[in-house]
This record gives structure tokens, C-alpha cells and sequence, in this order.
């Protein structure tokens, strides 16, 4: 029960960390603003195929099912070996053993979504079309993958399946009250995801440092900038801040990658 306990508090810790909302108002904010204008745009579809993932993730209220069942379990085991304790009731750990399932095939699908994504954005990015969405896109995609997989909030999700399906087995065999019918809980999540967690998520950050590797994106859409232009920038980093505020002539329009003297 305890550990059943400190893996519900973790995997909720982790799934209602700042790093994810923070990451899903960013690209909701980007969609939002370019929608009038890249609605048949490949990256930009790609991209709201992420934002649904993260919808579908926070309809399922994975993390109220976890605190629910964290109000269930009793903070302390009971002190004697044939002393009664309660515990959560097989219909409770069925419905929140589903729902991580659920949970952990919906972060397999935002992973390979956001490693699609990023790769379509690089894609475009080399070919020079819209240059500003692409490079949002790719440095937001990036983070959005690397916060899911290195806060290991799918490791943490299979542990816990782990502890509840451990669980959800004692329990029905002191008292059986199934409540899902039709449905068989698997004993181990790997064969009910259809892949290793460890080896798919290798191999997409592969894909996602080769394609950075061997474009060299950012040398071919920022070229380095002539002598004489670098001097005169390193000239102008020397002034006051202030001479900047002041000067209105400076073009606010100038996308990324054309150089300004």
C-alpha cells in the first residue's frame, strides 16, 4: 500500500508539473496565431495533431483519478501482521488501472506525433518556408518531447501500472467485485503498448539529432555575416541600451534568417 501510495503521488507530481502546461500554452498560443494563415500547411496540421494529444490527455483527468485513489489508501500499514486495514476496492483500481493504460498508449501517440512534427518542421525549415513558424515549432516540439521523456512521466506511469496491477490481484482474490467486464488487465504493460518504452524513445531522439545533424539548418538559414557588418554590430552592442528605446526607424517586420545592417 505504501508503495502504491508514493507512485500515485509521484506520477501525479509529475504529471501536473509546470513544465507540460506551460509547454501546451505555447503551442496553443502559436496555433492560435498563425490559423488564418497556415491552415493546409504541413507542420502546422502536424502540430495541432500534438495540441488534440494533449487535450485527449487532460479530458481523461488521469490526476484527480490518482488523487482520488491516493484519499483511499490509509497513510499507515497496520502494525500487526493479522491487524485489518482497508483498502481501495477492485472496481476503484480497475477504473485508475485503465485509465493509465490509457494514459501510457496517449503519451506513446504525443511522442511519435511531436518526433513527426519536428522532423516536417526542420523539413520546411531547409527549403526556407516560413521560417519564423518553423523555427518556433522545431524549438517548441524539441522541449515539448524532452520535457515528457527526461521528467519520465511514461516510466513513472508503467511502475505505477505495475504497483496497481500487484494490488488489484490481492484484492481480488480476498473479495471479487469486478467491475470491468470484457477486459483483461495485462500483466505486463509492455505487451499491452506494443513496444519498449526505452528503445522507441531511443530511437526517436536519434532521428531527431540526425535530421539536426546532417541539414545543418541553422548554418544554411543564418550564413555568417561579412566583416564589416559584424564590426559595426559589436560597435552598436557597446551603446547605451537607451539609443535603441529612441530610435524608431529599426524594422520590426524583418523575418528571422535576413540579415539586418
Amino acid at each position: 500500500l505504501s508503495a502504491l501510495r508514493r507512485r500515485c503521488d509521484i506520477a501525479g507530481k509529475r504529471l501536473s508539473g509546470p513544465g507540460l502546461a506551460a509547454e501546451e500554452r505555447v503551442l496553443r498560443s502559436v496555433l492560435y496565431a498563425y490559423h488564418s494563415r497556415l491552415l493546409r500547411h504541413r507542420p502546422y496540421l502536424a502540430l495541432q495533431q500534438v495540441e488534440q494529444c494533449l487535450k485527449r490527455l487532460w479530458k481523461m483527468n488521469l490526476v484527480g483519478c490518482l488523487e482520488t485513489l491516493i484519499e483511499l489508501i490509509p497513510k499507515k500499514n497496520a502494525s500487526k501482521a493479522h491487524a485489518e486495514c482497508l483498502v481501495p476496492s477492485q472496481p476503484v483500481l480497475e477504473t485508475v488501472a485503465l485509465k493509465v493504460l490509457g494514459g501510457c498508449k496517449l503519451i506513446l501517440r504525443l511522442l511519435d506525433c511531436c518526433c513527426k512534427a519536428f522532423l516536417l518542421s526542420v523539413k520546411h525549415l531547409c527549403s526556407k518556408e516560413f521560417i519564423l513558424l518553423n523555427t518556433l515549432a522545431s524549438g517548441l516540439l524539441s522541449r515539448l518531447w524532452f520535457v515528457i521523456q527526461y521528467r519520465c512521466v511514461l516510466q513513472t506511469l508503467t511502475s505505477l501500472y505495475d504497483a496497481l496491477s500487484t494490488m488489484l490481484h490481492l484484492v481480488s482474490e480476498t473479495q471479487q467485485t469486478p467491475y470491468i467486464k470484457g477486459f483483461t488487465f495485462p500483466s505486463d504493460i509492455s505487451d499491452f503498448l506494443g513496444v519498449n518504452i526505452s528503445s522507441e524513445a531511443k530511437k526517436q531522439k536519434a532521428q531527431m539529432l540526425k535530421t539536426k545533424k546532417s541539414t545543418s539548418w541553422m548554418k544554411k538559414l543564418f550564413p555568417p555575416m561579412p566583416e564589416a557588418v559584424s564590426r559595426v554590430g559589436k560597435k552598436r552592442k557597446s551603446e547605451p541600451c537607451t539609443s535603441a528605446m529612441k530610435n524608431h526607424s529599426i524594422p520590426c517586420a524583418v523575418d528571422i534568417g535576413e540579415t539586418v545592417v
